[in-house]
């Protein structure tokens, strides 16, 4: 297996990033070694809160909420996937499944023999999460989830899956502003479609964007900027320039992908999440949930009412799961698809309040 590795002077002066590394190393299938990268702050005899990030940022996503968590007296683990910040980079669109990437951090896990978990997903942090757990039960507590699902699509309608194929196999690649433009339409073509069709467009754009501008995307979604300068970037994005005017922040998140070879687990995954049923991982999606219909232990949601891809997909989980009976599920104003960014600490208070009240 091809490894790639980010060199450290990428992460040389990072704006709010003043964490100490620390590495673990798994294997790969193949007998290769990985080293995973996570933080831990706060008391090391403190209740463990595991913050799983998703795609296509890393632990830099946590960097607002590790101060509210520890000064609670909790310990923060947050690792940075493979493929993401800075663990290791296979160079392989394959190396990225949705079960290797379940397998590894299952790996990382074990190997640092963390227990008393309390979990906190979002995006894919949840979808591999929530897959953690049902591996690994007796390691956690308690859940808190936001803006993220566990998908299981078994009866997806024929005429959706056929646009899906069509589109990923004809459909222009989108460009990052018609990709937020088609993300955010009811509709596609005149015609009404399901998640699986809309979530395709995120699919393809990401595939097919040999260097994706990650960190430019993590700045318009996440930063409240001046009219003028983001009609500037926009131009001098569609100008061809990758990273135009970046903020600390915008630099932060670019910070592991110095080059496009660097960024396969970003462009690879969402091709990943098992949308349809001809998708991968469709049959261990199916056992976890029939787990998770049993589970007993606190699941909270903190979602929230304006996410375009996950907005209302609390309701999958709060009813059917047993551990959500009773909990107090939250729905948090305005903040968008990456919650850690914008309502940090209303986010690190739902966590720390699930804490307190044990169970």
């Amino acid at each position: 297996m091809e490894i790639l590795r980010t060199p450290d002077s990428c992460f040389a002066g990072l704006k709010d990033y003043p964490f100490e590394p620390n590495y673990t190393e798994i294997n790969t299938h193949d007998g290769s070694d990985l080293r995973v990268h996570h933080l831990d702050e706060g008391p090391r005899d403190g209740p463990i809160v595991l913050c799983l990030h998703g795609q296509p940022v890393w632990s830099y996503l946590y960097r607002k909420m590790v101060p509210y968590l520890t000064a609670a007296g909790l310990r923060v683990i947050a690792p940075d996937l493979v493929g993401y910040g800075k663990t290791d980079k296979p160079a392989s669109r394959a190396d990225y499944s949705y079960e290797r990437q379940v397998e590894w951090m299952g790996q990382w896990l074990e190997k640092n023999d963390f227990t008393g978990i309390s979990l906190f997903g979002q995006d894919w942090g949840g979808l591999i999460g929530l897959r953690l757990v049902a591996a690994h039960n007796a390691r956690f507590d308690r859940i808190v989830i936001s803006n993220t699902g566990l998908p299981y699509s078994p009866d997806v309608p024929e005429r959706e899956i056929k646009a899906v194929e069509t589109y990923r196999a004809s459909a222009p690649t989108p460009t990052l502003f018609s990709m937020q433009r088609e993300m955010l339409a009811a509709g596609h073509g005149g015609e009404q479609f399901g998640a699986a069709r809309k979530f395709a467009v995120w699919q393809k754009f990401c595939w097919e964007t040999e260097h994706l501008p990650i960190g430019l995307m993590l700045s318009l979604m996440t930063e409240t900027v001046p009219t003028p300068l983001k009609a500037l970037r926009a131009l001098l994005h569609k100008l061809g320039v990758r990273a135009p005017l970046p903020s600390a922040v915008a630099q932060a998140y670019d910070a592991p992908f110095p080059g496009p070879e660097y960024t396969m687990g970003p462009r690879a995954m969402p091709s990943y999440v098992p949308t349809l049923p001809t998708s991968p991982s469709l049959e261990q999606q199916r056992l976890a949930w029939e787990f998770f219909d049993t589970f007993e232990k606190p699941l909270i949601c903190a979602f929230t009412n304006n996410d375009p891809v996950t907005a209302g997909g609390d309701k999958t989980f709060i009813g059917r799961v047993p551990g959500t009976e009773g909990q107090p599920h939250t729905t948090i104003d305005g903040g968008g698809h990456f919650v850690q960014e914008t309502r940090p600490r209303e986010v690190a208070d739902v966590i720390i309040r699930a804490i307190n009240a044990g169970g």
